[in-house]
């Protein structure tokens, strides 16, 4: 059972924590102790959950760490419920993260990126001890594979376990991860974090985040990519909050 606040916002249970307390909080926990982990969801996310995809719900409720990846999502709360839900962005989250609690004796596991990723990791960070597996494109698909990434985590015991194969295909693994008698450590289920980390991909300027619109630069760095993402994925996110509004108005005292 996670030791922080959480609370119920647009269907999820996030955990309220700002960017700095969930790094701490993640430094803090016991590398011995049995595998838990942290998700990251954004508006995508929270759409997805919404409309009773189990599994984005399903790993959501059983993470140790239910941080918020989006402004949208922050200003949404504020504006229409006056109350603040912190912003730690997954990308944000990995960087304090190496910053102030990856030494270089660390141990780390992941599951999906590719060698790029990995030397990066070993030369920018001087980072000794790391463990891949990139499972196949739709490995989710093949009970056998998934089993091989399991018993890879296994295997390769890491105080931090990436799980960068993409959503909901990382949360998923993430929750079977819990299941299975033998493992420990904290996963990360953070999206392109590493990409991001290493320079693989350039994030958008500062202001542009705390603006909120760094979906708008991503979206013009990869339109074919990111239109569905952002106008088809997202967008009824609003609706969603006008409804939920409109029901805690109505809701008697």
């Amino acid at each position: 059972m996670s030791p922080f606040p959480r609370r119920r916002f647009l269907g999820v249970t996030f955990t309220p924590l700002p960017l700095d307390e969930a790094v701490h909080g993640i430094i803090a926990r016991d590398p011995a102790a049995p595998f838990a982990f942290v998700v990251t969801p954004n508006a995508q996310h929270v759409v997805a959950a919404n409309a009773g995809d189990l599994r984005f719900a399903g790993p959501q409720g059983l993470a140790w760490m239910v941080l918020n990846d989006s402004r949208i999502l922050r200003l949404l709360s504020r504006v229409l419920f006056g109350r603040d839900l912190p912003v730690a962005a997954g990308s944000d989250l990995v960087a304090r993260l190496f910053e102030v609690g990856v030494p270089a004796d660390a141990t780390l596991t992941l599951i999906g990126g590719d060698a790029e990723v990995e030397q990066a990791l070993r030369l920018r960070f001087g980072i000794r001890t790391v463990a891949r597996l990139t499972p196949s494109f739709g490995f989710w698909r093949d009970p056998v594979e998934v089993e091989q990434c399991l018993a890879f985590v296994r295997a390769h015991p890491a105080r931090y376990v990436f799980l960068i194969a993409g959503a909901p295909q990382s949360e998923d693994l993430a929750q079977r991860l819990t299941e299975t008698p033998g493992v420990t450590g904290t996963g990360l289920c953070v999206g392109s974090a590493l990409n991001f980390l290493t320079g693989r991909i350039r994030r958008a300027p500062r202001w542009m985040r705390e603006a909120g619109l760094e979906w708008a630069w991503r979206l013009a760095l990869n339109p074919r990519g990111h239109f569905r993402r952002v106008f088809i994925e997202s967008a009824p996110i609003l609706w969603i909050a006008l409804v939920e509004r409109l029901r805690t108005v109505r809701r008697p005292a």
